[in-house]
């Protein structure tokens, strides 16, 4: 990879693989957050979220960048002092439900399939994911780009398809359905809880060697996260009315194209970006047990980074087959985004501003 590409678009690609598989990749979660406020209104909540995911992004990069803080304990420490342990908590939680909502979206998706039991999906997911965490951060951050690469024109064809075969439909509901009043707050909320998959993104902060550099990839960051959910959202409201009891939007939709082959297709994206979320999700946990070795001048046995994937994996595909995916999504995230909107997005836009200042003078 090129440096342009490293310092200004591999940190947004990396965010965008990080947050799209918890449940945006199979539409539930743009169903969830956006269905309600209408067409125009959901379109006008991405907006929103998109606004504060940059905001964030370029406070934390630069941050990151200037204190050398690559996991995530040693960026938190910089934000909360003492008490960074609470974001360890509730990122752990969140990663227990984000990877109980793909175990079971790989579950849903290889019996559609395949007509295979669903537990073959989740295993399948754990055991790729779990195998590509064996591999260094240049061989993750390649195999994230490559993966997001197919997603993007995946969904490009998706939503110009879908045009084509029910665009009357999908005009039709824009321009009859009124704005709901819930835009702005499911703006904020979606992104209150997707940035705390930025600790994910920090690994490949080290590429970047200016504060210009961390503010363009950081502002580049949400759009590029967003343009996903923003072409699938459009795709959807051609069934605004029907598709909102649909566990999985996605495959609801395919069925409407007709195409056996494109379903397959989408389907092996989805499944990539269920493994792109995992392998950034946990690696971000791998890099801060790394820290904690490297601190005590030892190195991570290579072995354990596969093993902590796993253990968490499992635990999380026995949430999803205990619970299930529409009230994870409908339940788990709604209890923890407040917790990270006060524990991240007011910290870096306050305290972490604060801090670029006060180093900012130092420097001078």
């Amino acid at each position: 990879m090129n440096d342009f590409f490293k310092r200004y678009l591999l940190p947004g690609f990396v965010f965008e693989s990080a947050v799209i598989a918890g449940g945006y990749a199979t539409g539930r979660e743009l169903v969830e957050f956006f269905l309600p406020a209408g067409p125009w209104g959901g379109l006008l909540g991405m907006f929103v979220s998109m606004l504060v995911w940059s905001a964030v992004l370029m406070i934390s990069f630069e941050l990151a960048r200037i204190a050398h803080a690559y996991d995530y304990r040693s960026f938190f420490k910089l934000l909360l002092g003492r008490g960074w342990f609470l974001f360890e908590i509730a990122y752990f939680l969140l990663i227990i439900i984000i990877l109980a909502v793909m175990g079971a979206a790989a579950g849903e998706i290889t019996h559609d399939l395949l007509g295979l039991p669903k537990i073959v999906g989740s295993l399948g997911m754990i055991v790729a994911t779990g195998a590509l965490l064996f591999y260094s951060s240049n061989f993750i951050e390649k195999f994230l780009t490559l993966s997001v690469g197919y997603l993007y024109l995946v969904y490009i064809v998706f939503v110009i398809w879908s045009i084509f075969a029910f665009g009357d439909r999908i005009e039709a509901n824009f321009a009859s359905v009124p704005v709901g009043d819930n835009w702005f707050k499911a703006g904020v909320t979606y992104a209150g809880y997707n940035v705390a998959t930025i600790p994910a993104v920090l690994f490949c902060i080290r590429h970047l060697t200016c504060r210009r550099e961390a503010f363009i990839a950081g502002a580049l960051g949400g759009p590029l996260g967003m343009l996903p959910a923003v072409v699938f959202y459009i795709a959807m409201m051609g069934y605004y009315h029907e598709i909102g009891s649909e566990a999985l939007p996605s495959a609801f939709l395919l069925a409407k194209l007709h195409a056996p082959w494109f379903e397959w297709a989408f389907q092996l994206a989805v499944m990539l970006t269920l493994v792109d979320t995992g392998v950034a999700l946990l690696h971000a946990i791998n890099e801060r047990v790394a820290k904690v070795y490297e601190e005590r001048n030892a190195q991570m046995p290579r072995i354990l980074r596969p093993a902590i994937a796993i253990f968490i994996m499992v635990v999380s595909v026995y949430a999803a087959a205990s619970i299930g995916l529409i009230d994870l999504i409908a339940k788990g995230y709604g209890i923890l985004t407040y917790a990270f909107i006060v524990l991240m997005v007011v910290p870096v836009l306050t305290v972490g501003i604060w801090q670029l200042r006060r180093r900012r003078t130092a420097a001078a």
